[in-house]
């Protein structure tokens, strides 16, 4: 984003605002972080953020840094963190909260995981280097799998797209080290490729290799993965549902990779009945089968033994943990140093046993009348979404029927569940770090692989309470709001409403928009995979479409580097429709209470609050490394668009801020969809 010209506006008329005097609580904080040298009508970031930028430096341990999310992440592990040491001083009993302890007690005793070192996965190396052909392959992925280590290829189950009260196997490319296939092909990133080969090679050496071997094995590993890229779709390819919904049973499956061991695979992974089966991409399955039946035994040994080094180096000892950290984070995002010891163990404890964890969580940060407040709020979105549809021209009787079944079908999971999972099971052992993790991993594989053919149990949480963010699910047709984003400065239910709908209430209608975006909307109200579209209506949409993408992809991150507004697609919609959604849902909530004219943060309407907490929640600086990542992987454009762009094609948002046509922030012609 291009520098902001200097006092070009600063005057308190119709799109500036002056700096007040200080207010009290949340109004200070809300006013340290603006910019009132910068016009919201020229680059509504920069004013709303731009104080806070100038005060704020990215930590050394983070390559990102959002003033919402980054923040509300390091306060939840500080709350776990206190919650772990008191557990790991406690007794153990052999209850949850007492395996909890234990694991992070295991994860923080640095002494017993160096004296480990490599001994910790070499049973995995060793049969890495037995596998000869490719039934051992499959046996041994199969193993990896169960791991939570995925060559080749990934698993995982959940509901079948065209029977979503059925749960099935999904199985989709994976394989990888770089972030993205085109990380291999892209002639831009030869220096990286070089980067990434060293790398290789001194994690073959960490685990005995003589330089000279491990050198040759880098090569022939990046031989093999460059070559699986080439085979696999781009991360564009994989957003249309109905190219990756390939339901073709096990059989099916044979056909197209006839050289791969598919019963040793499943009895591995504890499927060996299994028949139901979705293939993301059979022509890449085929064509790997090519690949892998060409390769000499030993690239598959290598293949194997470098994703389970990388599969497990983070967790082991400090020359091969600070050899992965010196790649993945600070070659490849630019961050600094290690996270604090206890950051990581706090966070390898939550994704081990995640509702166990959750359950302390709530108890100490979420009560009162949040959960309350918060669904309020989701009601009054829903409200606000369904009154716009007459509104949407394009739109036939028809289809705005459909939509408006499908709203009124999504569920909605907020705060925490009501019958949080349990581990009875899971055998934590004192002193055994990298043992616990796979054991947690084997445990939680075999939790969901045993769902496989059972029905969809709708009351279910797969994300875990103490999560800083929300979703939607096309198949279930739910969003899912934790305790851990319905937090300050999101939401906090002694906010004034206009902050509390310009935090939460835009995340609400951007996950409730999900369901009506490019790929949520080819799901019905039952979560199928249906045309419920009339055609013209599908036409229009699409049109409207092609002016999101195109003004999403002009947007320029660096020199030379845009917004891929493709791949962003899904999520540049769900941002206009939120922001829309929830400035209207609003408006009704303050009729309904006496119009909420009294300003609360001195300087600001209420309305103009609401567009300043929308933006501030997204208020973020990052490396230039973690940025050009994100834009090759991530399918949520950068901060600064995600609010410039929803609102400069908010027709709202310029009247609220009295903005002129042809402002940069208020564009003569805007997009709308929702």
């Amino acid at each position: 984003m291009p520098a902001p010209e200097q006092g070009a506006d600063a005057s308190p008329t119709q799109d500036a605002v002056a700096t007040p005097p200080a207010s009290p609580s949340h109004g200070a904080t809300v006013l340290a972080a603006l910019d009132t040298t910068v016009s919201p009508c020229d680059d509504f970031y920069q004013f709303s953020c731009g104080g806070w930028s100038a005060s704020t430096e990215i930590p050394g341990d983070q390559s990102r840094w959002t003033r919402s999310f980054s923040a509300l992440r390091e306060n939840n592990r500080s709350i776990l963190k206190e919650a772990l040491e008191t557990l790991a001083a406690s007794p153990n009993d052999g209850s949850e909260n007492a395996m909890l302890g234990a694991f992070y007690t295991s994860c923080m005793d640095e002494t017993a995981i160096e004296d480990a070192g490599i001994e910790a996965i070499a049973p995995l190396l060793k049969r890495a280097l037995e596998v000869k052909d490719l039934s051992e392959f499959m046996t041994f992925t199969g193993e990896l799998h169960r791991l939570g280590v995925h060559p080749l290829f990934g698993i995982y189950v959940g509901p079948d797209d065209k029977n979503p009260g059925r749960n099935i196997a999904h199985l989709g490319q994976s394989g990888l080290g770089l972030p993205d296939r085109d990380y291999y092909l892209d002639e831009s990133r030869a220096k990286l490729r070089m980067q990434y080969v060293a790398h290789l090679a001194m994690s073959f050496e960490l685990i005995g290799e003589t330089t000279e071997a491990s050198q040759e094995i880098a090569k022939d590993v990046m031989a093999f993965e460059t070559k699986l890229a080439k085979l696999q779709l781009t991360r564009t390819e994989r957003r249309d549902p109905n190219r990756t919904y390939n339901k073709i049973d096990i059989g099916g499956l044979r056909k197209i990779s006839k050289k791969l061991d598919w019963n040793a695979y499943l009895t591995a992974i504890g499927q060996a009945g299994l028949e139901d089966i979705n293939v993301e991409s059979p022509q890449y399955m085929k064509k790997a089968t090519k690949l892998l039946a060409a390769a000499a035994p030993a690239t598959l040994q290598n293949y194997l033994r470098w994703n389970t080094i990388r599969g497990h180096a983070h967790n082991l000892n400090k020359a091969m943990a600070d050899a992965d950290f010196e790649f993945f984070n600070k070659t490849l995002r630019g961050q600094k140093q290690q996270e604090a010891r206890w950051k990581r163990c706090a966070s390898a404890v939550g994704g081990a046993m995640p509702h166990a964890m959750g359950k302390i969580y709530v108890e100490k940060a979420f009560g009162g009348d949040s959960k309350a407040i918060a669904e309020d709020l989701i009601h009054r979105i829903e409200a606000a979404f369904e009154s716009n549809l007459p509104n949407l021209a394009w739109m036939d009787e028809t289809t705005r029927s459909r939509a408006v079944e499908k709203m009124n079908a999504i569920g909605n999971k907020v705060g925490y569940p009501d019958k949080p999972r349990t581990y009875e099971g899971l055998k934590i052992e004192p002193g055994a770090f990298v043992a616990n993790v796979q054991a947690a991993s084997v445990f939680n594989h075999d939790y969901w692989s045993a769902k496989v053919g059972k029905t969809v149990d709708r009351n279910e949480w797969r994300g875990s309470p103490q999560t800083v963010n929300a979703s939607y699910s096309s198949t279930r047709n739910e969003m899912w709001f934790p305790a851990g984003i319905l937090q300050a400065p999101f939401f906090d239910a002694d906010y004034p409403m206009a902050m509390n709908f310009g935090g939460i209430g835009m995340v609400m209608g951007h996950e409730l928009t999900h369901g009506f975006d490019d790929q949520g909307r080819k799901f019905d109200g039952t979560g199928m995979l249906t045309d419920w579209w009339e055609p013209s209506a599908v036409e229009k949409f699409e049109s409207r479409t092609e002016c999101v993408e195109k003004s999403y992809s002009s947007q320029e991150v660096e020199p030379g580097l845009n917004v891929n507004g493709k791949l962003t697609m899904g999520e540049n919609i769900a941002d206009l429709g939120g922001l829309k959604e929830t400035f209207y849902a609003y408006r009704t909530w303050a009729k309904e209470n006496g119009g909420d004219t009294q300003p609360h943060v001195e300087g600001l309407t209420n309305e103009q609050l609401l567009f300043v907490a929308y933006a501030q929640v997204w208020c973020t600086k990052m490396t230039p490394e973690a940025a050009r990542v994100q834009v090759a992987t991530d399918p949520h454009s950068p901060s600064q668009f995600r609010v410039n762009v929803p609102a400069m094609h908010t027709r709202e948002f310029a009247e609220v801020f009295a903005c002129e046509e042809g402002r940069p922030m208020a564009p003569k012609n805007r997009c709308e969809v929702w």
